[in-house]
Parts: structure tokens; C-alpha cells; sequence
């Protein structure tokens, strides 16, 4: 009885015939597949409860009992808030900007990695074989639309239920004269923009604990942690020209899209900042990616 041997073509660099690292994991494929987590569903299910809950807030609220306004810049936003669905919408970019957002970021992008080191998978994803490079990549692409799509559903939901129900008014911000709305839709836009901009230092960040660690919630939470202690120190005035340094110092320069003339100094500088920050802290999330043993 004979047999036959049936050799498998290899390529000159090792890999077998056909094989494209290109189709190993694809943008679509993760993306459906964070979709399908409780965690993400969450997230975004409650960037569309806020500005409902802000909404009620505000109903069973009534009028300031004291009759004072112009407590400082929260103050002023909120007693605009009901004035028109673009106030609406930039109170709740407002009350978002230092907190909620900053855990649904780290949320998204502290949770790519680890959690399949946590789960156990991460090795058998590896074994497709999926180039870490390309895993790593793949993975903070689908974070950074997510953040980008938690940001937007937050936004376009506050306008929504802003307009239906304190109509389609002027821009008030307290720092300058009412904007019309047209203009004051590309301010409600450039606002969220550089918060989204600002975000990345949390997103990259995160992501780089995710690579350092095995466990989601400390990826998550040390980069809200790291994020809070940078606020605190850069209200130390001691400090001086060191808060530049800091990854917060310009974490409300968007506040000058608001004033008349608009003021992009420390817009610029902000910019600059994050994108710095968040280019340094994914090289070094994908140098260490690459060359680390994956056991779990």
C-alpha cells in the first residue's frame, strides 16, 4: 500500500503559499467584533442617557434661587444652557470635557490589548499567524473610531434634544457677544474637535498600559489616574513654566474658539502637545509590543 505525501509551497521568507498578512485581522472584522461587547455598548449607550439626564436636570431645576449669575465660567455656560439647542450641546461638551470623557477614551483604548491577555486569547490571535504590528495597529485604529464615535453621539444627541426643546438660538458663551448659528455650529464643532484632539493623550496612554499590563481595569484606570494628577499639578502655580510641560496645561484652551476675536494660541500649543504626547506613547506601546513574550 503506497502513500502519498502532499507538500505544503512555502514561500522564500518561510510563510506559506497564499498567505497575506494583510488578511489576518481586518479593520471590520475588529470593529464588529468590539461592537458586540457589552463594554462598547455601554459606553455609547450613555453618551445618549447624558444629555437626556442634563435635559431632566434642567426641567425639575427651575430658576436659580439666589438670582446669581456669572460665577465663573461653568456658571455662565449653565445659565445659557437652556437658551438654544447650540448652548445645549456645548454645556454638554462642557461638563463632559474633564471627566466622563476622559474614562470613556481610556476605556476604549486601555481595554484593546489587555483584555485579550486577560482573556487568554491573545496568544492564539498572535498564532493566525496576525503580525503584531499589524494586531497592534489594527486595534488602535478601531479605539481611536470609537472614542471618535462616542464624541459625536454625545454631541449630535445634545443638539438633538437641545433644539427640540429650547429651539434654534445664537451661541452664548459668556466670554463674548451672541454667535449666530451658523457660525456658532462651527465653533460647537471646532470645540469638539480639539477636545477630540486633546483625548489623544489619554487614548495613547492607555494604550500604553494596555501593552504594559495583563489587566483592563489597571490599563483604564492608571491612565485617568495619571491623567487627574497632571490636572492637580498643573494648578500648582509654583511650578511655573514646568505646567507647560504637562500633557492638561492646555486641556481648556478651547474655550478661546468661544471669545471674539477667537484666540488659537494656546489652541495651536495644545495641539502640538497632545499629538506629541500621543506619538511618543504609542511608539513606545508598539516597541514594546513587539519584542515582548506573549504568555497569556
Amino acid at each position: 500500500m503506497s502513500t502519498q505525501t502532499e507538500d505544503v509551497a512555502v514561500r522564500a521568507d518561510g510563510a506559506p503559499a497564499g498567505y497575506r498578512a494583510g488578511r489576518t485581522l481586518t479593520y471590520a472584522t475588529e470593529f464588529v467584533r468590539q461592537w458586540r461587547r457589552k463594554r462598547t455598548q455601554l459606553a455609547l449607550g450613555f453618551m445618549v442617557v447624558l444629555p437626556i439626564i442634563l435635559l431632566v436636570a434642567f426641567e425639575l431645576g427651575g430658576e436659580d434661587d439666589d438670582g446669581r449669575s456669572g460665577r465663573g465660567q461653568f456658571s455662565q455656560l449653565s445659565d445659557a444652557a437652556i437658551s438654544g439647542g447650540l448652548n445645549f450641546a456645548m454645556f454638554a461638551l462642557f461638563v463632559s470635557a474633564s471627566f466622563l470623557l476622559v474614562v470613556v477614551v481610556a476605556l476604549f483604548h486601555g481595554d484593546t490589548v489587555a483584555s485579550e491577555a486577560s482573556w487568554g486569547s491573545l496568544r492564539y490571535l498572535l498564532a493566525v499567524p496576525v503580525p503584531r504590528a499589524r494586531l497592534l495597529g489594527v486595534k488602535l485604529a478601531v479605539a481611536l473610531s470609537y472614542s471618535a464615535l462616542a464624541m459625536l453621539t454625545l454631541l449630535s444627541t445634545a443638539l438633538l434634544l437641545g433644539s427640540l426643546r429650547y429651539g434654534w438660538h445664537p451661541l452664548q458663551s459668556g466670554l463674548a457677544a451672541e454667535i449666530p448659528p451658523g457660525e456658532g455650529v462651527a465653533r460647537l464643532l471646532a470645540t469638539a474637535g480639539f477636545l477630540g484632539v486633546n483625548m489623544l493623550v489619554v487614548a495613547g496612554l492607555a494604550f500604553l498600559l494596555s501593552v504594559l499590563t495583563d489587566a483592563p481595569l489597571g490599563a483604564v484606570g492608571g491612565a485617568v489616574l495619571l491623567y487627574i494628577v497632571s490636572s492637580i499639578l498643573d494648578q500648582i502655580t509654583a511650578l511655573g513654566e514646568l505646567r507647560n510641560l504637562l500633557p492638561t496645561h492646555y486641556a481648556q484652551a478651547y474655550l478661546g474658539l468661544l471669545t471674539t476675536p477667537m484666540q488659537f494660541d494656546d489652541i495651536i500649543k495644545g495641539t502640538i502637545a497632545a499629538i506629541s504626547y500621543f506619538t511618543v506613547f504609542v511608539a513606545l506601546a508598539f516597541a514594546r509590543f513587539t519584542r515582548k513574550d506573549v504568555v497569556s
